[in-house]
């Protein structure tokens, strides 16, 4: 018998990889509540205003997907994931943002001088460019990872409760994201310094790395277990390039990897910029700000899993896209509202909890559904790769946007922002729809149960 027959087995496997994921989206996040100091002047703020520009820390937010999507990255890491399997690959992605956090953290450090040219930033102050860098690196890691860990979960969990362990895995990393959108702002404030919660953050990415050492052991265990099972297996050792076909030549799949675009286009880059704008549009105190964006994971710690659970017992994966891609546009329809009402934000805030809910416990089980297990490293990478120009291009774009409506007093006008953000949610119901025909047509079975009786 598979080892991943054991209930207690599979879980624990859940459980560690889950950790690793969790710290990493808290380094993902932890400046996301910084942006008023990055951006307050040198002498500001007990001195621990930067001096960053809007567009800076735009270029900054959005280096995390630079090297992932202009030098391929993680697409190649997907290859490297089917080629070579989840051993070597996590070891590597989990090294790799260890790493990178510790290039950000040491720019945070530094007394930088003078300014260079970066490609997508213009001329940047050099602590931007160094904490780029490193962000850019951790990025590399963190996405490697992430479709690292869905393939595992995915070998584990298959005819099982797919959808509920992933949502599980996509809550515990919200709590990562919480976490740090609710605290790092009072860390930083509390030691004096940005760089404090990215210290933070490098050292759990250490343990986050350790775990991932101790679930190759149980990996280890997975595979003997198989082969004595005598059980085919679709596995890395079939995976071969010529396969890659079936991958780009279905459009079912192209329909999720595009609305995964859309969909955290709408999400990510709007939490980047979201600490900012309930200081200026909704007047939260700059101490409380970062708590009602905190909201978002939090809602989705329960949401996820519980939705995730729905597709497991009763199906209907495309609808619950379908809704949630209509609740995101709702929701920066509001914000993009004249009215100013805080309620109305934290009602906001709930909604899009509910939507990023119900979304991803849906689209990320929905991919074994399309590809075959050999190619799965693959599928994930292109799809983490298609999201990751989002992830890059989106919080450059709406820093320049919100550089040119920021009026003489130094406030900026967030309709055009919020406008831009609606427009990524009608395109994702769009796709949606479409993705519901196609289901239709091909029988994926996006609206069948998970679990085999």
């Amino acid at each position: 018998m598979k080892l991943s027959e054991n209930r207690a087995a599979r879980w624990t496997a859940l459980i560690i990889v889950s950790l690793t994921m969790m710290f990493a989206y808290f380094f993902t996040d932890v400046m996301s509540p910084l942006e008023p100091l990055l951006t307050a002047a040198s002498e500001a703020e007990n001195g621990m205003g930067l001096g960053w520009t809007s567009s800076e820390y735009g270029f900054f937010s959005g280096a995390y997907g630079l090297m992932n999507v202009y030098l391929l990255l993680l697409f190649f890491g997907g290859i490297f994931l089917d080629k070579f399997g989840i051993r070597f690959t996590g070891l590597m992605s989990t090294g790799l943002m260890f790493c990178g956090a510790f290039i950000k953290w040491y720019a945070l450090q530094g007394d930088f001088e003078g300014s260079m040219w970066v490609p997508f930033g213009g001329e940047c102050q050099m602590q931007v460019v160094v904490a780029s860098l490193g962000f850019a690196i951790y990025g590399v890691g963190a996405e490697i990872a992430g479709i690292t860990v869905s393939k595992v979960i995915v070998k584990w969990f298959t005819g099982h409760e797919l959808a509920l362990a992933l949502g599980l895995q996509v809550a515990l990393a919200r709590i990562g994201t919480a976490v740090a959108l609710g605290a790092s702002l009072p860390i930083a404030r509390a030691f004096g310094g940005v760089s404090a919660p990215v210290a933070l953050g490098a050292a759990l990415l250490c343990i986050g790395m350790v775990s991932f050492i101790v679930y190759c052991f149980m990996d280890k265990k997975e595979d003997a277990s198989v082969a004595q099972s005598d059980e085919e297996s679709d596995e890395e050792e079939g995976f071969r390039i010529a396969d890659l076909r079936l991958l780009f030549c279905n459009r079912g799949f192209w329909y999720i990897a595009f609305l995964c675009l859309m969909f955290y286009a709408g999400v990510f880059p709007f939490l980047k910029f979201a600490t900012k704008l309930m200081e200026m549009k909704y007047g939260v105190d700059q101490n409380l700000a970062g708590l009602i964006p905190a909201m978002l994971p939090f809602g989705t710690i329960f949401l996820t899993p519980f939705f995730g659970g729905i597709y497991d017992k009763y199906g209907k994966g495309a609808t619950l896209m379908l809704i949630g891609s209509v609740l995101l546009t709702c929701v920066h329809v509001m914000f993009s509202l004249p009215m100013q009402s805080v309620a109305l934000a934290v009602i906001a805030m709930v909604v899009l909890g509910i939507s990023f809910g119900l979304v991803p416990s849906a689209m990320w089980p929905s991919v074994p559904k399309i590809i075959p297990m050999k190619l799965l490293g693959t599928a994930y990478a292109l799809i983490f790769y298609i999201q990751n120009i989002g992830l890059s291009m989106v919080p450059m774009w709406i820093g320049n946007v919100n550089d040119k409506n920021t009026d003489a007093n130094g406030i900026i006008d967030y309709t055009e922002t919020m406008t831009i953000f609606a427009g990524f949610g009608v395109v994702a119901i769009i796709i949606s729809i479409l993705l519901i025909i196609e289901d239709k047509k091909k029988g994926y079975g996006l609206e069948k149960p998970n679990i085999k009786e």
